[in-house]
């Protein structure tokens, strides 16, 4: 009877638990994963298989950055550089005589500013060495060698120790002083009259070479069949530059020789008051 009464109960619970076993399943929420023991153990105390690590993501690489590159000044296509370098033998030879005209007024000036300074620092000594001097010898011989004032005072010491019976001995050593004096006037004039050619004859080299640009569009116009600004500037600012060139070497060249001119006339004028009064001198015998 026992043994019965077991069974049917054995059976009514095995039911009821096939009937719930859906329902919980379907409530039971899934069970997480077992985190890994350490030393590779599982929680059940087996042994497990260490996980093959996960293969590390690449960095995303940084961007590059470059350096900026060093400004550079634009190049000028209409410059004074651009016609040394691509010129046509026309104006390169334009080019060549102005800067030859140009050098030699400046050495010019330079030359003969120090030579009529260092006449005019000798003539300020003629008073102090010359006619404080006892005798005419000693006199010159206080003067530098190369002085004009030596050479013009030792010409009329000359022309006095030897006349002529033709010319009387005022007029004789008149003649000798004289032709000094030209002597002297035409080392000072000497180079001056390049600075003169430099100045009436640079503007008309610039403007063959501004003549010679303008030449040079108009044949580019006519072989590109349109006028163009690209085919015009260029040659007719080289013309400009030519033009400016002309008148660079031509103005200093004017002033240059005005100055020089006027500083000889000053040197000259303080040779023939010194000739004059040593023409006195030696025919009066007296100071």
């Amino acid at each position: 009877m026992i043994l019965k009464n077991l069974t049917i109960a054995a059976a009514f619970v095995l039911i009821s638990g096939l009937g719930a076993s859906p329902v919980l399943a379907q409530t039971t929420p899934p069970a997480e994963p077992a985190m890994a023991a350490p030393g590779g153990a599982s929680p059940a105390g087996g042994t497990m298989t260490p996980a093959a690590p996960a293969a590390a993501t690449p960095a995303p690489a940084a961007p590059e950055i470059k350096a900026p590159a060093p400004a550079t000044a634009p190049e000028n296509p209409y410059g004074l550089a651009h016609i040394v370098q691509t010129g046509n033998p026309v104006s390169l030879t334009v080019l060549a005589l102005l800067a030859i005209m140009s050098a030699g007024t400046w050495y010019i000036f330079f030359m003969k500013f120090f030579e009529q300074s260092r006449i005019l620092t000798q003539a300020r000594t003629v008073e102090k060495r010359f006619w404080t001097s006892g005798t005419l010898a000693e006199g010159v011989d206080k003067l530098p060698k190369n002085s004009m004032f030596r050479s013009v005072a030792e010409s009329g010491i000359r022309a006095s120790q030897g006349g002529t019976s033709l010319v009387g001995l005022n007029d004789w050593i008149a003649m000798s002083l004289t032709r000094q004096l030209e002597d002297a006037n035409s080392r000072l004039q000497s180079s001056i009259a390049f600075l003169a050619s430099v100045g009436s004859t640079a503007p008309f080299v610039g403007l063959f070479g501004t003549v010679w640009g303008i030449l040079q569009a108009l044949i580019a116009i006519g072989v590109a069949g349109q006028a163009s600004i690209d085919k015009v500037a260029g040659p007719v600012g080289e013309a400009l530059i030519m033009t400016a060139l002309g008148l660079m070497v031509a103005v200093p060249a004017v002033l240059i020789y005005n100055y020089l001119v006027r500083r000889n006339k000053v040197i000259q004028e303080k040779l023939r008051g010194f000739a004059g009064d040593l023409q006195t001198y030696l025919i009066t015998k007296s100071k």
